[in-house]
């Protein structure tokens, strides 16, 4: 029973026995003032009686005809003249009959009328002994009509005293209400602090609650700090600040193997005579230029959402995603560096510029070897500086936007989408939950193609709203199916969350099948979380509710931004492989990683490792943490 009922059982019951004690203590008083009043009626009437047959020189039919008057005024319930000898001289008895007041209550509350007596003398000799009892009718109706009266007036003053409690208790539900949620946000995961009420004893415990929050947040953001940089020192390079080799490489095999990869391209950038200007110019003077050649190299490929490393001495490299016009780009990022350089390069070209395309599932060392080739093509010849790699030959794709919407309405429209599953196995070997991309077939006899050809198209056409609901869809009639399926896990695009009626839909096709919900977790990217982070705090608020389990994706990133999340309710994070490729030959990663499993683990997040690819990294990963791991090294 809750608190606030409990309250209200005790505010009720507590009236309650203070109007009955309080009526019951009423009546009974009253009843007592009545019987004594009775009896001193009794006895005055009595002894009036007496001393007035004493006065008439009484004789027995005298006495009968008094005894019968005063009988008949009907105040009277017994009046008996008898004589010294106890014989009955006069008497007259009142029938039962109405007594002006339910039966019931006169049986609760009897009116014991005591009777008075007098004696009757002849001169000097007694002559009888009157008896006489006033009739208790009127006794019995004055005590109703009080109770009545009474019980209506405790039970206004008591229907006054409820209202005022329920005032009193409504204003206490509000804070006890806002402490409640306080505290289901903590076991959910959401650190959330509330404003102080003024009721002083609930004051006190958010007071507490609060400066709890506060302590959590503080010791939270302390260790990301620290954690992020140590992720900085394992992946960065700390001259020029850019990403470094390990890491891109990690990040292109990411781009290279990911389902929902689109492809790319890559760029291979080499400054010319790094060492000549080392021994003309003196180590600071070239540190000064990798810096500023880091810097325009960045700020030229901000809007591409690119990826910049430096690779070596010489060498930088820049992943862009699709779409990209490479030939474009490197002409200004070669104009950009020349104008930039030109003080350390006395005229001379400042670099050399390699590119080229890649797609999904290219091999790693095949697509390193056509860009470097291209780099080594545009340092032997003069010119421009720049050459693109020549392009695998790829199956042919639609081309413009117009088909690409054509081809996913009519795979929507005839169901051709199918959910495929890896396995996401815990540290026990057991399987967590699979993983289900969305696949899509653009006629009846083709191929199922992988999300990264079709999402970021998708993406631009704002159609992700519509393949995320059917995969959910796809999703729980899985679940259904499927009863012994431990957890089935779908990712939803970030633009998703932007559609007016992306949530809605979502909520009520999950609240139809609300038996599998617990079942289903539902994921995010990072990156596209922290971008929408309002509108994926309110799916996480909905999807908590029907006990759905809430990700992240591809984490690590962006780990800076953790401190943003506290007050989410996330139920797991998904690292990427970037992080997780070699880790068991890289410790700056390893305790990086060690690090993140420890402040997640703190506030009751599960941490999955994505793109496992050996044995050994899923033993180290263990080690340091981890509770599972998705990827082709995962054996099941």
């Amino acid at each position: 029973m809750s608190m606030y009922r409990q309250l209200w059982l005790a505010i009720i019951a507590s009236m309650l026995m203070a109007l009955g004690g309080g009526l019951l203590a009423s009546l009974l008083s009253a009843r007592g003032y009545l019987e004594s009043q009775l009896a001193i009626k009794n006895t005055d009437n009595a002894v009036a009686l007496a001393l007035s047959l004493s006065q008439s020189n009484p004789d027995p039919v005298t006495v009968d005809l008094v005894t019968a008057s005063l009988f008949d005024s009907g105040h009277y319930e017994l009046v008996r003249v008898i004589d010294p000898q106890g014989a009955v001289i006069a008497q007259r008895k009142a029938p039962e009959g109405d007594l002006d007041a339910p039966a019931w209550f006169v049986r609760l509350l009897p009116i014991h009328s005591v009777p008075g007596q007098a004696q009757i003398s002849n001169g000097w000799k007694q002559f009888g002994t009157v008896t006489l009892i006033s009739h208790s009718r009127f006794a019995y109706g004055a005590l109703w009509k009080s109770a009545y009266e009474m019980t209506l007036a405790l039970s206004l003053a008591g229907l006054v005293g409820g209202c005022l409690g329920s005032l009193v208790l409504r204003r206490l539900r509000k804070p006890l209400m806002t402490v409640i949620d306080q505290a289901a946000a903590i076991t959910q995961r959401r650190f959330v602090t509330v404003d102080l009420p003024r009721v002083p004893e609930l004051r006190q415990l958010a007071v507490a609650m609060n400066d709890t929050v506060g302590r959590l947040k503080s010791m939270f953001e302390d260790e990301a700090s620290r954690l992020e940089q140590m992720r900085k020192e394992a992946n960065f390079d700390a001259l020029t600040g850019l990403v470094n080799r390990t890491h891109f490489l990690a990040r292109l095999r990411h781009t290279l193997e990911a389902e929902d990869s689109a492809g790319g391209t890559l760029f291979l950038l080499r400054l010319n005579d790094l060492s000549g200007i080392n021994r003309r110019l003196g180590r600071e003077p070239t540190d000064s230029l990798l810096k500023l050649s880091a810097e325009v190299i960045t700020k030229s490929v901000s809007e591409l959402g690119s990826v910049v490393a430096r690779l070596n001495g010489a060498d930088f490299a820049v992943l862009a995603y699709e779409g990209v016009d490479g030939r474009g780009v490197s002409s200004r990022l070669m104009e950009s560096l020349d104008q930039a350089a030109s003080p350390y390069m006395g005229g001379a070209r400042a670099a050399s510029i390699g590119y080229g395309k890649f797609s999904r599932n290219e091999d790693i060392g095949s697509l390193l070897a056509r860009i470097d080739a291209a780099l080594a093509t545009a340092e032997i010849h003069s010119g421009s500086g720049v050459q693109e790699a020549l392009s695998l030959q790829t199956k042919e794709l639609p081309r413009s936007t117009d088909q690409w919407a054509k081809l996913i309405a009519l795979a929507l429209k005839n169901r051709w989408v199918r959910l495929i599953s890896f396995p996401v196995v815990n540290v026990s070997g057991e399987i967590s939950h699979k993983e289900c991309p969305l696949r899509l077939m653009f006629d009846e006899a083709g191929e199922w193609v992988p999300a990264g050809r079709f999402l970021p198209v998708a993406e631009r056409l704002k159609l992700t709203p519509d393949l995320d609901l059917m995969a959910i869809s796809l999703g729980l009639d899985e679940l259904e199916r499927a009863p012994d399926l431990v957890g089935l896990a779908i990712n939803l695009s970030a633009s998703s969350l932007e559609s007016p009626s992306f949530l809605n839909e979502l909520l009520a096709s999950l609240a139809r099948r609300s038996s599998v919900t617990p079942r289903l977790w539902l994921e995010v990217p990072e990156e596209g979380a922290l971008k929408h982070l309002e509108s994926f705090r309110a799916l996480c608020t909905a999807l908590k509710k029907l006990g759905c389990r809430i990700g992240l994706e591809h984490f690590g990133h962006r780990f800076s931004q953790i401190g943003q999340l506290h007050d989410l309710g996330l139920d797991y994070l998904k690292v990427d492989s970037s992080f997780v490729r070699g880790v068991d030959a890289n410790p700056g990663n390893e305790a990086f990683l060690k690090g993140l499993c420890s402040i997640a683990h703190n506030i009751g997040l599960q941490v999955i490792a994505e793109g496992v690819s050996t044995s050994s990294e899923f033993i180290a990963l263990k080690a340091i943490g981890f509770d599972a791991a998705t990827g082709p090294g995962i054996q099941t």
